[in-house]
């Protein structure tokens, strides 16, 4: 029994992330979510944000109704590779280990005055 089912990759699923073509990746399969962005209780950003990954855990936390996962079917246009889903990069730059010595100086330099200042008006 041959299957005439779609198979996209991450990259072919990555080109429509925008209102006027919007795709995501649930449950290992591709849906055109486009005609519903407007629809989409959650706002279209929701479902546009979700483009650049498998949304297959957002969709599962958010605990969609059985109606929203029968919805779904209609905007379902085929299967994703998943081999092909790439490493997500961090987007969150890494932590500052250390702050510089520049400053600590700097705060010192606006404390110090402060504190000779305050021991001027308490010696009055």
């Amino acid at each position: 029994m041959a299957s005439n089912v779609k198979v996209y990759t991450f990259e072919e699923v990555a080109k429509h992330n925008n209102k006027k073509t919007c795709w995501i990746i649930v449950s290992g399969k591709v849906y055109d979510v486009t005609p519903f962005l407007e629809d989409h209780p959650g706002g279209d950003e929701v479902l546009i944000s979700s483009t650049d990954r498998d949304a297959t855990d957002g969709f599962e936390f958010v605990d969609h109704s059985d109606s929203a996962k029968e919805m779904m079917k209609k905007y379902y246009i085929g299967d994703f590779d998943k081999p092909a889903v790439p490493v997500k990069q961090n987007r969150n730059p890494p932590p500052q280990q250390n702050q510089s010595p520049g400053f600590t100086i700097k705060i010192l330099q606006f404390l110090v005055p402060l504190l000779i200042l305050g021991l001027a008006f308490g010696l009055q």
